[in-house]
């Protein structure tokens, strides 16, 4: 997809380590540099696992070709249940000074489409309401989806879940659990 010389792809082997690159300096400009390093640590160890799917993993390329956006889908089982259906979205990075132009609304959109045409129903996140409801995601917790003890929310409305196909959440229920992940346990 392009959109004003900017290009939505797959991830590519060149473009591995420009995307950890902008994923660590986001987080560690926006939180701090313990929370960039534990975000690309993250990434690297999805990248690792089962749940890891490279066509869901995507940036956006300028006309210079660096990485100047990054979202990750990767399957992700509630109670050893739905990774078939269920994606998470972790994480999502837009280069900080290229924020509030709609890039990681692009990327979203696109991977929503492309994950609902790979036959997945729902995705997961974790985050400020105030970026993902206008998306469409809406609070877990009010579809019986609900964090376990590891994973530490501000409040109950920073899960959030959105439906890629109506009526998916009537049957996805259960704890939330972060526990396969070394990043998140530290």
């Amino acid at each position: 997809m392009n959109t004003k010389n900017r290009i939505i792809k797959s991830m590519e082997d060149k473009y591995l380590l420009p995307s950890l690159d902008l994923v660590e300096d986001v987080f560690a400009k926006h939180d701090s540099p313990e929370e960039g390093r534990m975000v690309r640590q993250l990434v690297i160890e999805i990248r690792s696992k089962k749940y890891y799917i490279p066509e869901l993993e995507l940036i956006m390329v300028d006309e210079a070709d660096e990485v100047i956006g990054y979202v990750m889908f990767s399957r992700f089982p509630i109670e050893g249940r739905y990774e078939d259906e269920l994606l998470i979205l972790t994480p999502a990075a837009v280069k900080t000074e290229l924020q509030r132009q709609h890039i990681s609304k692009e990327l979203l959109e696109y991977g929503f489409e492309k994950a609902k045409a790979m036959g997945y129903k729902a995705i997961l996140v974790e985050g400020n309401p105030r970026n993902y409801n206008p998306r469409g995601f809406r609070t877990s917790a009010d579809f019986g989806i609900t964090a376990g003890p590891d994973v530490r929310l501000p409040h109950v409305d920073c899960l959030m879940i959105k439906e890629l196909v109506p009526g998916a959440l009537e049957h996805i229920k259960g704890v939330v659990d972060y526990s396969f992940y070394e990043a998140l346990r530290q």
